[in-house]
């Protein structure tokens, strides 16, 4: 499945249309406080009778994700490779589920793949596991690397394998729409503390041809 975001690089206020033929199929929307996001709800934009509109919930202050009225926390539902030098991080909403690992990649794309959990390494080694990556890649997320000030914005784009949408769809729509978030803001940090520099420099290089006031 190919869909894109409809509004520019903003991956927390936005529709979901699939590609084929322009329909809304979710919708996202955030509520944002003084200082900083609540929630952030994935919304089903065609649900069936009886069932709930929000499918899914980002708890930015509770670091907790919710998909269909269940909860769990961020630090049950991620972890980190063992190795501090790799920069992926492991994801999977229950035991029963796959375990995806998720990674920026060239500064164009989120790419979520598969991890191998074969049954004879399920019982003791997370460190073997996270070496076998199967290579299958189930889903990837364009993004623009930085946001553009003028000029015309390519769409965000997301394609989802068969594979990724039999239980994880909505899982995975969270993840990428959070990693995505995160960049982003770590992006504009970085952007503002290189500003920073740039007026101190140009602040001390005033005192030194002027002199202090």
């Amino acid at each position: 499945m190919e869909v894109t975001f409809d509004n520019q690089s903003n991956v927390l206020s936005a529709r979901i249309l699939t590609v084929h033929d322009d329909s809304v199929i979710y919708r996202v929307t955030t509520d944002e406080g003084m200082w900083s996001r609540d929630h952030t709800y994935l919304k089903d934009a065609n649900p069936a009778v009886g069932e709930p509109t929000n499918v899914g919930v980002i708890h930015w202050k509770d670091k907790t994700f919710e998909i269909y009225g269940h909860k769990k926390k961020l630090s049950d539902i991620r972890r980190r490779p063992r190795n501090p030098m790799k920069k992926e991080r492991f994801w999977r909403w229950a035991s029963d589920r796959k375990e995806y690992t998720i990674m920026y990649h060239k500064e164009k794309e989120w790419q979520v793949s598969t991890v191998c959990t074969s049954p004879e390494f399920a019982k003791g080694a997370d460190c073997i596991a996270e070496a076998l990556l199967d290579g299958e890649v189930v889903a990837t997320f364009s993004v623009p690397f930085r946001p553009k000030l003028f000029g015309k914005l390519k769409p965000l784009v997301m394609n989802l394998a068969t594979s990724a949408l039999e239980k994880d769809e909505v899982f995975l729509f969270l993840v990428l729409i959070y990693c995505e978030a995160k960049r982003q803001d770590k992006m504009v940090r970085t952007l503002l503390e290189v500003g920073k520099g740039k007026a101190l420099l140009f602040v001390n290089a005033s005192v030194r041809l002027y002199g202090p006031e």
